[in-house]
């Protein structure tokens, strides 16, 4: 892959979940500012708001230029047939823009309960997604065909999950992850492999009142998602930054809170340790809102004519 590929979504993107409740004129409007502001991807959640191909249909119907990719499509919801010949559907319709992000970590041994709506495991997760792959390649196709077919991605964390999207796909999005993971990461799938970071901000220059939003975010992910804790045990960080409540020491490494500057320093922190691009998840007190002001706010200064470069 060359640099020029990898650099399709250009250096800096933007990350929500709130769309998901969101009324659809509203998305649309929305999606076409943040391609006016500069910023070169729309990455998307999935959880049991709007369906993932839907949502990127919407997206890429209100835009022109921006690339839109799904972060992530949730395999445990739906068979490798339907989001594979959805992926073509997308392809063909919006040429290169399209990236579909592919992961669900619902894949051991159990039935999860989601708002009292049972979702069936899959199996082991680096074995099942090796396979749900391997199902979507196999998939015949009895219509249009886009060509080049639209890029792939998975949410890889661990050292072979990473190896996985190294080599069946174009790259990883890693979410709620540190610089040092990128380092990892970066380390782990070579230099041909795209990197598409996720990064947490509070844009409030009150940071007492940042952190305290910052460490929501935190907290609720190492409470309730088991393999985001697993993943921060794997870059050092033990009980007493995890038990009880987030240390002071795992919130700053994985939400950068405070003004543009501080933002910009860690978006080039990825950069430099190896990451393609980073996508901005911006947290306020209220998850379901669009920060769309913060959007605004941010634009100035972490999408200049110029792109920012990496270290590398």
């Amino acid at each position: 892959m060359t640099a020029r590929t990898r650099d399709e979504l250009g250096r800096i993107g933007i990350w929500t979940l709130a769309y998901e409740g969101r009324p659809a004129g509203h998305v649309r409007e929305s999606a076409a500012e943040i391609e006016e502001l500069g910023y070169g991807a729309i990455w998307y959640g999935e959880a049991f708001g709007r369906d993932a191909v839907g949502q990127a249909w919407l997206l890429l119907s209100a835009t022109r230029r921006i690339r839109v990719a799904s972060g992530i499509a949730n395999i445990a919801f739906r068979d490798p047939i339907a989001i594979a010949t959805a992926a073509r559907t997308l392809g063909e319709a919006f040429p290169g823009r399209y990236v579909l992000g592919l992961g669900g970590h619902r894949v051991d041994d159990t039935v999860h309960d989601v708002d009292g709506y049972p979702v069936p495991a899959r199996g082991r997760a680096l074995s099942t997604m090796r396979a749900y792959l391997d199902s979507m390649d196999a998939v015949p196709a009895h219509g249009p065909v886009p060509d080049p077919a639209p890029r792939r991605v998975l949410a890889a964390l661990g050292p072979r999950m990473l190896e996985l999207a190294a080599e069946r796909t174009w790259g990883a999005h890693p979410y709620f992850v540190s610089v040092e993971h990128t380092v990892r990461a970066r380390r782990i799938m070579g230099p041909d492999a795209f990197l598409g970071v996720e990064q947490a901000v509070v844009l409030d220059s009150d940071l007492g009142r940042a952190r305290e939003v910052a460490t929501a975010h935190v907290a609720g992910y190492v409470s309730m998602a088991p393999h985001q804790e697993a993943n921060v045990r794997r870059l050092g960080f033990g009980d007493e930054d995890i038990v009880g409540g987030p240390s002071r020491r795992l919130v700053d490494a994985i939400v950068v809170y405070g003004d543009a500057d501080a933002i910009r320093r860690r978006v080039q922190q990825h950069l430099d340790a190896g990451a393609d691009h980073v996508c901005l998840q911006v947290l306020t007190s209220d998850p379901a809102a669009l920060p769309e002001r913060e959007w605004r706010e941010l634009a100035p200064a972490l999408v200049p004519r110029q792109p920012l470069r990496t270290g590398a």
